[in-house]
């Protein structure tokens, strides 16, 4: 590797590292309580609200849906394609897409559940962490192969 090009990367990849590890939302639990915009340019956007349950943990239900009906049928978006047939008649606009989220003091990150993804069906294992502009970087993966999203956080 040229010399050069690894004395520009080692810093630069420390400081992203670090900035996201510095922002002071990820030293409180209840930070990630509220509710965010989810970007989502193919399905259109929806937005969240995470709760905090007694037992300390966080709960995270879809509330809205930019599209909140197919546009061939005109009906509400159903959970299809939940592998759980029992809950396929579920709005998509009420779903519990992550349940029982667990803050982890030690990374400064909430993990320990799993974050469902109702427009393919699968569920993953979930991290999250602010970024240090605000934004809730959310990561889900399935066996070592994983998606990165950013939330917004409304409020």
């Amino acid at each position: 590797m040229n010399i050069k090009l690894l004395l520009f990367l080692a810093p630069t990849l420390f400081s992203a590292i670090y900035a996201s590890a510095r922002n002071p939302l990820n030293d409180n639990p209840d930070s990630i309580v509220g509710e965010y915009l989810v970007p989502d340019k193919k399905n259109g956007d929806s937005k969240v609200r995470f709760i905090r349950n007694a037992d300390s943990t966080y709960d995270c239900q879809v509330f809205w849906l930019e599209v909140p009906t197919d546009p061939k049928t005109g009906k509400l978006w159903l959970d299809e394609r939940n592998p759980d047939k029992s809950k396929r008649n579920v709005r998509c606009d009420r779903l519990f897409i992550v349940r029982g989220l667990g803050y982890n003091a030690e990374k400064k990150q909430w993990d320990g559940a799993k974050i469902y993804d109702p427009n393919r069906g699968i569920t993953a294992r979930m991290t999250g962490k602010f970024l240090e502009d605000g934004t809730l970087e959310i990561r889900g993966t399935v066996l070592g192969i994983g998606e990165t999203q950013r939330w917004i956080k409304l409020n």
